[in-house]
């Protein structure tokens, strides 16, 4: 996942040294020598993160992190203190200022890639929470974007750690940010965490009587904790271990022994994101629901689609962002609908809803276009993820037949699926990208159906 990242320092060779080994990793970097500087590129460009150094002449990097939060424009730009101050006094005034995280001087290659591309990720569920809101406003709804507050009593974070000493330290530094949970030891830990509806979970990856990463593993694999963030705990030797983590899901790292204020700006962050993410999910489906969805269904109607569509596809084209949309039409339809009914139609287009939106990721959006046709957009997704994404639908489709409740039994279903990307190509309107989706749609159905096609490659097989 790219991204586009302002570099703002003073001294010129440190901002190009950053920015070189953020171009090495294909982020598009943008530089800033002063705090003034650094405030009017944020106004124009929106970038999607600033790495803020903080000792500056004039305007220093905690002014511009509190003018960057305390404008209603910017003020969802993650915000990274990097900084060569270690007093835990320095580190509160970030926090304070309302930055979302810190990098100490001299700046480690592994944590600054991990932060940023954790930031990225949380600014990538903002971005889509904010245009689903201004959709809704577009509708005329008049419901407003509630603003995210953390209360501790409210957060509930689960830490994993057999040192009672380490979790007792960890419990006392985050006392004022989240309640902290603690299960017995076991093989089965990621399991009875299914039980609960966690914010984050904290794992150490050191400890003698349990396998951190197993557990990690298992918390990705089970549909309850998929979605849970997971912030590891891990000893600055054990580059492998940490290797391991991140390639799982791990969604950040801390190198023990913890910093307090390290701690709680990573803890806050990733409390954020499932924040927001859970919004995605819940509440803007919930208050939408009436106006804006598919009665049979339940996913978004072709109205609450096509505005949400060309809201995204107007913020891809300014931003230049690619994305990508899923054109999807049950194959056959017809033929059930005329040889078992209209009840059963209606009761298979329901379980092929549920289907899709099992599969699809919290940013992403189903939506039934009409009849026995569906879209799926997936924002800042590139042509092979979106691929990916279409596959485990298409599988997931056919890989077990539909009961559809009559005598009949279960009715095997399939469906054709056409990709479109906006990267690569000159895209004019959201008109003509639906268009491109369409027609692959239709070299799909061409070539024997149940098949992917992308838009522009060809079959993608079945």
């Amino acid at each position: 996942m790219t991204a586009r990242i302002l570099v703002v320092d003073d001294v010129l060779p440190n901002a190009k040294l950053l920015e070189k080994k953020l171009v090495d990793e294909y982020f598009d970097v943008l530089l800033a020598t002063s705090g003034p500087e650094a405030l009017e590129i944020i106004q124009r460009e929106q970038p999607d993160i600033v790495l803020l150094d903080v000792m500056m002449p004039g305007m220093d990097g905690f002014e511009v992190c509190r003018r960057i939060k305390g404008n209603p424009k910017t003020e969802h730009i993650p915000v990274v203190m990097v900084t060569a101050l270690d007093k835990m006094s320095d580190r509160m005034a970030g926090l304070e200022a309302g930055a979302d995280d810190f990098l100490s001087k001299p700046v480690k290659d592994r944590a600054l890639y991990a932060r940023v591309r954790s930031l990225v990720r949380l600014k990538v569920t903002m971005d889509e929470y904010r245009n689903r809101v201004a959709t809704e406003m577009s509708l005329g709804s008049e419901e407003e974007r509630q603003e995210l507050v953390l209360k501790p009593e409210d957060t509930h974070v689960l830490l994993v750690e057999e040192d009672q000493k380490s979790a007792d330290a960890i419990r006392k530094s985050l006392a004022k940010t989240c309640r902290i949970s603690q299960l017995p030891m076991g093989d089965d830990i990621a399991e009875r965490a299914r039980e609960k509806d966690y914010d984050l979970v904290i794992v150490s990856l050191n400890m003698r009587h349990a396998d951190g990463l197993r557990i990690c593993s298992h918390l990705r694999s089970f549909e309850e904790t998929r979605q849970v963030p997971i912030l590891v705990l891990v000893k600055e030797a054990d580059t492998k271990l940490l290797v391991r983590a991140m390639e799982m899901g791990v969604n950040d790292y801390l190198i023990i022994p913890t910093n307090e204020m390290e701690l709680v700006a990573r803890t806050r962050t990733q409390l954020k994101r499932k924040r927001f993410a859970d919004r995605l999910r819940e509440n803007l489906h919930v208050s939408l629901r009436l106006a804006t969805t598919d009665a049979v269904t339940g996913l978004y109607n072709r109205h609450y689609m096509s505005s949400h569509l060309e809201t995204l596809f107007a913020a891809s084209k300014k931003g230049g962002k690619v994305m990508s949309l899923a054109m999807l039409d049950i194959d056959h339809f017809k033929a059930v609908n005329d040889t078992y009914g209209h009840a059963a139609g209606d009761a298979v287009l329901a379980e092929f809803a549920r289907r899709i939106a099992r599969n699809v990721r919290g940013v992403d959006l189903p939506a039934r276009y009409g009849g026995e046709e569906f879209v799926v957009i997936m924002p800042e997704t590139r042509t092979g993820d979106a691929l990916l994404i279409a596959e485990r639908l298409r599988t997931a489709i056919a890989e077990a037949p539909f009961d559809a409740g009559g005598e009949e039994g279960p009715i095997k279903i399939t469906v054709s699926i056409g990709l479109a990307t906006t990267g690569g190509q000159e895209i004019k309107t959201s008109r003509d990208f639906m268009e491109l989706a369409d027609q692959a749609l239709y070299q799909a159905k061409e070539a024997g159906r149940n098949r992917v096609v992308v838009a522009g490659a060809g079959d993608a097989g079945s």
